[in-house]
């Protein structure tokens, strides 16, 4: 009965073929390693996000006056509430967790590279996209530092020449952030771009599964076929990769439900202290800072003196990501293979972006601002450089097949 019910699906919907392309015969490499596991824990805390932000909406009331009240309302009086609010927060912060090691992971071995280059743009509107979802949430919880983060970041459009003022204004839907500033970010954060997230994530699989993916080796298992002509470094991705990822699963889980049962707060980065004080207009908080997954580009942004060239800076330190694939001239994709020039720029890129994360969160000095300045010029010089120091480099014979 079930193969008769699987053919009248099939004659009507390709429910096998979609199984058999994207899992049972969708050959990966075998040489998969930690690194691996952090785009199917991106796909978990997505399925999270969505799930626990359904809930919330059910008792949330998007306006100036209840807001606040309202996430009050799920903490202490809708039940199970304080779990689905610390599930959908710590999900936020997580989310960028892993993206940004997924990220790491495409720099680490050029998942980049030809042919990857429609792979890693998908994944980069992912990034945006995620930034601006993250952006409207934020504003939702209607605390001190939701409506202040808020305002200097809507702001910065204000320095646009020509059009700047009233792009603001057209953003915020009224002359200053208000009721219904709050409730047109709370119909692009619930509808709009969970949408617009979930199409690009699909456009993102499909992409990958048509060219293949990556490896440690950067080798291209599909030159080496058996008779079948099946790669003879590739195993197929169902059962094996998913039996593998739960492992990653389980260990992720670990960390993420202890951080939200015993510390969803996280000393202030996750759900900042002056978020729990309501939104007041008149009342400034001492330090407005955004979520520390924005606080690198914020460091940018505040290392330029002028606010025109800092706007354009921070937007430029996102747009280059874009055109990663065509500044990297390296004849090999691993950093296994690459010469030492690619490895010594991307330990300082890394650790650029670290510290301009920890200063943007940070008052700013002096001596932090000149610091900011060189990080912010050390993360550029990472890209405008490499067309030079990759093809300069002397790189490592790469093999003909994967190493394991």
């Amino acid at each position: 009965m079930m193969e008769k019910f699987m053919a009248w699906i099939d004659a009507r919907f390709p429910a096998t073929k979609m199984w058999e392309d994207h899992l049972s015969k969708y050959y990966a490499p075998k040489n998969f390693n930690f690194f691996y596991f952090f785009g199917s824990l991106a796909l978990l805390v997505l399925v999270n996000q969505i799930l626990t932000g359904i809930w919330l909406t059910m008792s949330f009331t998007p306006s100036a006056e209840e807001a606040f009240a309202s996430v009050e309302y799920i903490m202490r009086d809708v039940e199970y509430g304080w779990i689905i609010r610390y599930l959908h927060s710590t999900g936020a912060s997580a989310f960028f967790v892993v993206v940004y090691l997924h990220m790491f992971r495409g720099l680490l071995y050029g998942s980049y590279q030809k042919p990857r280059e429609l792979v890693w743009i998908f994944g980069m509107l992912i990034y945006l996209c995620l930034m601006a979802e993250a952006f409207m949430g934020y504003l939702l919880p209607w605390g001190q530092m939701s409506y202040w983060g808020a305002q200097v970041i809507i702001s910065l459009f204000g320095a646009i020449p020509v059009i700047g003022d009233d792009l603001t204004q057209w953003i915020r839907g009224d002359y200053l952030i208000s009721g219904i500033t709050l409730n047109r970010f709370f119909a692009l954060h619930v509808i709009a771009l969970p949408i617009v997230l979930l199409g690009l994530v699909v456009l993102h699989i499909l992409a990958l599964h048509e060219v293949g993916s990556n490896n440690p080796d950067g080798v291209d298992i599909k030159k080496n076929k058996d008779a079948n002509g099946v790669p003879v470094d590739g195993i197929a991705f169902h059962p094996y990769y998913t039996v593998k990822d739960i492992v990653g699963v389980v260990v992720f889980l670990f960390v993420f439900c202890a951080v939200v049962f015993f510390f969803p707060e996280m000393g202030g980065y996750f759900l900042e202290k002056p978020n729990f004080e309501q939104a007041n207009p008149f009342k400034t908080p001492e330090h407005i800072a955004p979520v520390w997954y924005f606080t690198p580009y914020y460091a940018i942004l505040r290392a330029v003196p002028d606010k025109l060239l800092g706007v354009i800076a921070m937007g430029a330190a996102i747009a280059i990501l874009f055109v990663l694939p065509w500044l990297d001239r390296s004849p090999v994709k691993s950093m296994r293979y690459k010469g030492w020039m690619s490895k010594v720029w991307l330990v300082i890129f890394c650790i650029s972006f670290v510290i301009l994360g920890v200063l943007g969160v940070l008052a700013p000095t002096p001596g932090r601002t000149l610091l900011s300045q060189i990080c912010t010029a050390l993360y550029f010089a990472y890209f405008i450089l490499m067309p030079f120091y990759t093809r300069m480099e002397k790189t490592k014979p790469v093999p003909e097949r994967v190493t394991g």
